[in-house]
């Protein structure tokens, strides 16, 4: 069945029926992205790198030294 040939089917349905089509529709395509795009899980020690903290991390900050 070419592509053509389906919508013509579809624009014989009525109103409601190619809203439900249209419904289904993006359901499996949802489903198919979901399905070729598996979740990555993180990688241990792949944030190397990537935080700097700096050399005076522990000291008081600026407004609480009078504390």
């Amino acid at each position: 069945m070419s592509l053509l040939d389906l919508i013509a089917k579809i624009e014989k349905l009525p109103l409601e029926k190619q809203t439900e089509v249209e419904d289904f529709v993006d359901f499996l395509v949802s489903k198919t992205k979901s399905e070729s795009t598996p979740e990555r899980k993180p990688v241990f020690g792949s944030f190397k790198g990537k935080i700097i903290m700096s050399d005076d991390f522990d000291e008081p900050l600026e407004g609480f030294k009078s504390y």
